[in-house]
């Protein structure tokens, strides 16, 4: 009984560390403030992957540097950002600033602090 206890709250505090969502301190962007954040840049996450983020709507989104892009287009709501993505799937996630860094939380309330911002230069 002891071990599936343990077991069971071991995978209590694995979701709960998984599933973070917004934090208290968190601030949200204005849909302005989100557009001027994103728009004609590069957003590269700690595991090495890259979203980008055309100033005019286009996205691009690798899991690792040269990687296929999965391509479409966004828009912002808030500090929502959606995507479209070419093959007619679509999702939206949350950007706030949490304490001076950039960070994207998923719909299922995983965070990914953003290591770096950069202008996107088309074709590379």
């Amino acid at each position: 009984m002891r071990i599936v206890f343990g077991v069971l709250a071991a995978l209590a505090l694995a979701t709960t560390a998984l599933a973070q969502g917004k934090r208290d301190g968190d601030v949200e962007y204005t849909t302005q403030g989100l557009t001027d954040l994103l728009s004609g840049q590069v957003i590269e996450f700690f595991d090495g992957s890259r979203a980008f983020y055309g100033a005019d709507g286009a996205y691009e989104y690798v899991y690792e540097p040269g990687g296929p892009p999965f391509r479409g287009q966004f828009t912002t709501d808030g500090s929502t950002v959606c995507v479209t993505f070419e093959n007619g799937f679509d999702r939206c996630d949350m950007f706030v600033d949490g304490g001076g860094r950039t960070v994207l939380i998923i719909d299922d309330g995983t965070r990914f602090p953003v290591r770096s911002i950069t202008p996107w230069e088309r074709g590379s």
